[in-house]
Parts: C-alpha cells; sequence; structure tokens
C-alpha cells in the first residue's frame, strides 16, 4: 500500500483543492437580436440560427427535433 514519508498538514491539503471550483459561463448579449447568448457559440432566435450576429441558416431545424422515431411494433 502507499504509504506517504510526512503527513500533508489540512492547509497543504485544503491550498491544494481551492482551484477546483467551476467558473460562471460567460454569456453576452446580441446587438442585432438583443438576446442572452453563451459567447463563441450559434444561438436560435425565431426559428433562424445566429453566429456572430449574423443569420447563418434560415428557418433551422435541429436534426434531432426533425426525425421523431416511429419504433411502433
Amino acid at each position: 500500500m502507499a504509504h506517504p514519508k510526512s503527513r500533508i498538514s489540512s492547509t497543504r491539503r485544503d491550498k491544494r483543492r481551492t482551484h477546483y471550483k467551476l467558473d460562471p459561463k460567460a454569456v453576452s448579449t446580441c446587438q442585432t437580436t438583443g438576446e442572452t447568448h453563451l459567447r463563441h457559440r450559434a444561438y436560435v432566435v425565431d426559428g433562424d440560427l445566429y453566429l456572430n450576429g449574423k443569420v447563418a441558416i434560415k428557418d433551422y431545424a435541429p436534426v434531432a427535433a426533425a426525425a421523431p422515431s416511429t419504433d411502433e411494433e
């Protein structure tokens, strides 16, 4: 079994563990649509997909929602 050569104090242990925290997500407001979204990510507003304040795909429909599964047996 692993056996430490010397005991690590609780203060040293806790100082090491302090950096394991979550940072808040970077959220922006689009100047074109006024929608809040995650930075550097595409977002949907009124059925259109926007990226960098411009319409990337008009009448966007996600692939998962467009193909409903019909496994009826």
